[in-house]
């Protein structure tokens, strides 16, 4: 189920069009730069010997140690910001992580991230991206032992060139970072390979799930109450199509602040977008600056600006939210 998680997390968090669960490198692919690997691997051994008694790579070869390679998933996400790479690594252990004690556990996930780095430069031929580790429940004393290796393996790889991120999502994070930004992105997502999201969707039909964002336009007058926190992982546009939509839907805006957002210029001052907000159905405009689907306000149906920028939009996003109740940790 770990692995459903975060395929669904990949996709509609992080809005990567290319994810595979459970990655292997074949056999028959060519290992790029075979040398520079067995460096960086050399250098990771020697730090993390010399600084925790940890032995990385076993006493294996080199090509034993790379053949052991398996991320639980991986995501590719292409937008016009460039490229961006994700290998995750997911671990659920009932009473926390433990791979036979305290000193093989932070072994074992320092050595999943080096090889997963190895396999990303030798197989993708790429130098930056996330690598990840995740657990919903990670002890304190291992916490406080992987944090400064993380860092350690960090600045090895910036040292090196190469500008990978080595992360640990477990605990609140795990509920802040990932539940929350999944559960958020969940409307409308219908996809039955998706066994995280469909298991969500059906205990939704019997709860009142409290990170539910259903539609209130039969209660106009009832204020939203967006969710208090969980879209720091989330896009722009992702938190335009649910956050804001759920809002201006929900009936919470005015009618005079209705007509203010089909003006270019303040919604521009509003959000930083170059098109009015919202069009009224009916009324000529670009379609293809706008979503396809329309929202509806006390009855009436408009169509929403998708022309959202990662870079300016997110801060004027957030602080028009917080003016309404939310707030972005």
């Amino acid at each position: 189920m770990g692995e459903s998680l975060f395929y669904s997390w990949l996709r509609h968090v992080k809005e990567c069009q290319i994810v595979q669960t459970n990655w292997k490198p074949s056999p028959s692919w060519q290992l790029r730069d075979e040398n520079e690997l067995m460096r960086l691997l050399d250098i990771a051994d020697d730090h993390f010997s010399k600084k925790r008694g940890n032995d990385i790579s076993k006493k294996n070869t080199f090509s034993q140690f790379i053949s052991q390679a398996e991320v639980d998933v991986i995501g590719i996400s292409i937008s016009n910001e460039g490229t961006k790479i994700y290998a995750i690594d997911v671990a659920f252990h009932e009473a926390g992580l433990n791979y036979n004690g305290r000193e093989e556990t932070v072994e074992r996930v320092i050595k999943k991230m080096i090889r997963t780095a190895l396999c990303l430069i030798g197989y993708y031929g790429v130098k930056d991206g996330e690598i990840i580790f995740a657990s919903p429940k990670i002890g304190n004393n291992i916490i406080n032992d992987l944090s400064p290796c993380l860092e350690d393996l960090s600045n090895i790889f910036k040292e090196n060139r190469y500008n990978f991120t080595a992360r640990v999502i477990a605990n609140e994070e795990f509920k802040e970072l990932v539940m929350k930004p999944i559960l958020i992105a969940s409307e409308g997502v219908s996809d039955t390979t998706e066994l995280f999201m469909r298991s969500y969707q059906l205990t939704k039909m019997f709860e009142n799930e409290p990170y539910s964002l259903k539609q209130r336009t039969n209660r106009p007058n009832k204020e939203f109450v967006a969710p208090t926190d969980g879209f720091s992982e989330l896009k722009i546009g992702r938190i335009a199509q649910t956050l804001l939509w759920k809002t201006l839907e929900s009936g919470a805006v005015s009618d005079e602040e209705i007509i203010k957002l089909h003006k270019k210029d303040y919604s521009n001052r509003l959000f930083g977008i170059y098109f009015p907000l919202l069009v009224s159905e009916g009324q000529e405009f670009d379609r293809v600056r706008y979503y396809r689907t329309p929202l509806v306000i006390r009855g009436k149906k408009y169509y929403m600006c998708s022309q959202w920028v990662e870079s300016f939009s997110r801060k004027q996003l957030a602080t028009w939210l917080k003016e309404r109740g939310f707030q972005e940790r």
